[in-house]
């Protein structure tokens, strides 16, 4: 009896700190749109410990964990996530990336979501060699949003409409 209340104790403790440092890792889990004082649609979210935006959303109704890469210029996915979303590949050539020249798939993502903001038939980048399962948000997705950077936090707002 003993032996089986310290399992459940360690695993209780397991749990509560893997949420923890998850919440360390991605502290945007649950991202949610809110109305600017400009009237358009905004998500705003905290910087992790290591200084990026890191942020739950959905593929294709799909969770996934996305991290905000301005420098990238599609939203890009390794190839075991794209074939897990059941995602078509079509060639795409090759494409230069912090790890130099690497061979990649290109595909369309007919919805992309994160909190409330929502694009659709979004250009991607599949790389196979990509490790992990985290998507960067590139500028495919973020060229329709205005982002603002204050403190700890970014702001994706869409833009207001005239």
């Amino acid at each position: 009896m003993l032996l089986g209340a310290w399992a459940v104790g360690l695993a209780l403790l397991f749990g509560f700190f893997d949420r923890v440092i998850d919440r360390q890792v991605n502290p945007n889990s649950d991202p949610v749109a809110t109305l600017g004082p400009d009237g358009a649609q905004q998500v705003v979210l905290r910087r992790n410990r290591s200084g990026q935006y890191v942020a739950s959303g959905r593929i294709e109704g799909h969770p996934v964990r996305f991290l905000v890469d301005t420098g990238a210029t599609n939203v890009a996915l390794p190839l075991d996530l794209a074939r897990k979303l059941q995602l078509p590949l079509r060639p795409g050539g090759n494409s230069m990336t912090a790890n130099g020249m690497v061979r990649t798939w290109s595909t369309s993502l007919d919805r992309l979501e994160l909190g409330g903001l929502v694009g659709r038939d979004v250009r991607a980048s599949v790389l196979p060699n990509m490790p992990g399962d985290s998507v960067l948000l590139g500028m495919s997705f973020l060229r329709h949003l205005e982002l603002v950077q204050r403190g700890d936090t970014l702001t994706l707002r869409r833009h207001a409409s005239p």
